[in-house]
């Protein structure tokens, strides 16, 4: 088996790692980075971006460039771009094809397999979306991890003595905090909460609000529907925030932001670090309640914690920190990069997956998880009742034996469910299906054994089974906004075309930079040496040359076809000809 690399799949930023000689090591993409702007874009020759370039183009190609995506994971939401739709899975699945791409760059061999992470909030039907999304990017999954538990991992690789932490996770669009105890090679999850609708994003949107209403203010000029503009405004606000961090004020200064009959209007306006946390103050305030739960559900108090660990680049907020230092009195453990520790968990997860034998205590750490929510069938009255409960350790199996409401029913309809309402109205529907041929009876004999099991990813199967007759049906939960096998299997194929399409799209524009380059380098050469060339072999030079340039102008390196790589190339040989009849060292 090759390398099994960690990928953290996040809302704003994404990140790959793989495990060297038994240590963590984060992945530099093809820009530099050592994270990777969860954004993609379609070009309008049809390519596909994703990174660092979908993130640079946003500004001019604000309909076709996709933010966010992982907040719609396992939702009934799709993106329409040029009369075709695409899933959360799809979209996420460029993002993961490229970090996968980045991933074999770096280690000079396929990758095939992968852990990917998952807020550990995240319900069925989102778990089940992520492992979706890895399939078309063509990855074999082989886990799923919560989010704070893989930073613990890599936290618990160093620090393996017995304590309970607490991980405090505000990513760009998900917040998670978990109570973990680290124990002899044993990592066990105490408890976990959160909001899988608040996140830095949110940050930024207040900055984005707070700056077209001062705009407005003094400009007197409504931009809400300048997409061109809004997209500028929304880069800066998080730039903005990015240096509240660290500065007490910084200024947000975009010219031109608009353009009309009183001419151009320059947006130039000061925002200080009080202003900004009034205007966010109850964001904050909202991660403080999954703290108080997830310690109840731990069985402890603040007082009972070690250390806590920030992860997620959304922590680096003062507000945040000191939040939590008021919460835990703590201070909160600084020697994690709170942008690379989740990725840097998964691969160390990924490690134990792998053949090779590394050094170091991977080998005989226990991960033990839990599940988040709590899982329930429908019962008369629309009653949720229970089967497994939030914060129960994983892998796990329940059952419970039920019966028919009606007399002489020789069917019944099981609806699953997630969450912790009472009734199944205010729940997750998570899937259906009915158990056919129980013996007719009056109603309350047939006794029905419902059994729930959720596996180490969370991933949810459900199983019936009539034992009078023996009759059984079982399913692995699929929700109705997930993707069927064929889709997946559609999905798949095209973004292998794709793949390859951007390949050779890659290659041509690589013939067309190295013959710019020797180019350049001819001329130079040739500029020093003409008078000494015979007239025919100086003719031939200069023709040979305004070819290659004439066809290396009309390729646009963004629009640049196959075809017209292909003449490049062709001139390009010919000029190489040349110049060896000339006799010139390049």
């Amino acid at each position: 088996m090759g390398k099994v690399i960690g990928i953290d799949l996040g809302t704003t930023n994404s990140c790959v790692a793989v495990l060297e000689a038994g240590n963590p090591v984060i992945i530099t993409n093809a820009e530099g980075s050592r994270t990777t702007p969860s954004v993609v874009a379609f070009t309008n020759n049809g390519e596909r971006l994703a990174g660092d370039p979908a993130k640079r183009q946003a500004a001019v190609n604000t309909g076709r460039t996709v933010y966010s995506i992982k907040r719609q994971m396992g939702n009934d939401y799709h993106v329409n771009i040029d009369g075709k739709k695409y899933s959360p899975q799809e979209i996420s699945a460029i993002i993961l094809q490229k970090l996968k791409k980045d991933a074999e760059n770096y280690l000079g061999e396929s990758v095939t397999d992968a852990v990917i992470t998952v807020p550990a909030y995240f319900n069925d039907s989102q778990r089940q979306a992520t492992r979706d999304a890895g399939r078309i990017a063509g990855l074999n999954v082989k886990r799923i991890i919560n989010e704070p538990t893989s930073a613990a991992l890599a936290y618990g690789l160093d620090h393996g003595e017995s304590q309970k932490i607490l991980v405090y996770d505000l990513g760009g669009g998900t917040f998670d905090v978990s109570v973990i105890e680290i124990g002899d090679k044993l990592i066990e999850v105490l408890a976990t909460s959160g909001d899988n609708h608040l996140g830095g994003d949110d940050f930024d949107e207040r900055i984005t609000q707070y700056l077209i209403k001062e705009f407005k203010r003094t400009e007197k000029v409504k931009i809400e529907k300048d997409a061109v503009a809004l997209q500028r405004v929304h880069e800066a606000a998080e730039k903005a925030k990015k240096e509240l961090s660290q500065l007490t004020e910084t200024n947000v200064n975009l010219p031109f932001l608009w353009n009309g009959k009183g001419g151009a209007k320059h947006m130039d306006i000061n925002i200080t670090r009080a202003v900004f946390e009034s205007i966010t103050a109850d964001l904050v305030k909202r991660t403080e309640q999954p703290v108080f739960d997830a310690l109840g559900q731990a069985g402890i108090t603040a007082k009972d914690i070690d250390k806590v660990i920030l992860t997620g680049g959304s922590v680096r907020m003062p507000a945040i920190q000191d939040m939590v230092r008021n919460i835990t009195g703590k201070e909160p453990c600084r020697n994690l990069n709170p942008d690379e520790c989740v990725a840097a968990g998964a691969c160390i997860q990924g490690g134990k997956f792998s053949n090779e034998i590394m050094p170091g205590p991977v080998n005989d750490i226990i991960l033990m998880d839990v599940t988040p929510l709590s899982l329930s069938i429908e019962t008369i009255g629309g009653v949720a009742t229970k089967l497994i409960g939030r914060n129960t350790p994983i892998p796990t199996r329940q059952s419970q034996i039920f019966t028919t409401a009606g007399n002489f029913q020789t069917s019944v309809d099981i609806k699953v469910f997630q969450g912790e309402r009472k009734f199944t109205r205010d729940n997750k529907l998570l899937g259906n299906f009915k158990l056919t041929g129980i013996k007719r009876a009056l109603a309350g004999v047939p006794q029905i054994e419902v059994s729930f099991d959720i596996d180490a990813n969370g991933i949810v199967n459900v199983s019936a089974k009539d034992l009078g007759t023996g009759k059984q049906q079982q399913i692995t939960i699929t929700s109705s906004s997930n993707l069927t096998e064929e889709e997946i299997a559609r999905a798949e194929m095209e973004a292998r075309m794709y793949e390859s399409e951007d390949a050779l799209h890659k290659e041509a524009i690589d013939i067309r930079n190295n013959a710019e380059a020797y180019l350049y380098k001819i001329e130079q050469a040739y500029h020093g040496i003409s008078k000494k060339l015979d007239k025919n072999v100086r003719a031939a030079l200069k023709a040979d040359i305004s070819e290659l340039k004439k066809r290396i102008v009309k390729a646009k390196p963004e629009k640049i076809t196959y075809e017209q790589a292909g003449g490049i190339r062709q001139a390009w040989d010919k000029l190489i000809q040349t110049v060896g009849m000339a006799g010139i060292n390049v």
